[in-house]
């Protein structure tokens, strides 16, 4: 998955600028407790964030 296209789902599902708020502040322990940034920084890619933040939180089936 491209991030471009891993942002466009995260503003999709939470708005515009919540998803931004929401990958800078929210520690997830599905990414071993980094938050979306410190995963995608540390290498994680776009695809297995996505899939972490639709299980976390709970993103409907037809969006991920």
């Amino acid at each position: 998955m491209r991030l471009t296209i891993f942002w466009e789902r995260m503003a999709a599902h939470f708005g515009e600028s919540y998803a931004d708020s929401f990958a800078r502040d929210h520690v997830m322990s599905e990414l071993g407790g980094r938050t979306v940034y410190g995963a995608l920084d540390a290498g994680w890619d776009a695809k297995s964030v996505w899939h972490a933040v639709c299980g976390a939180m709970d993103v409907p089936r037809d969006r991920r």
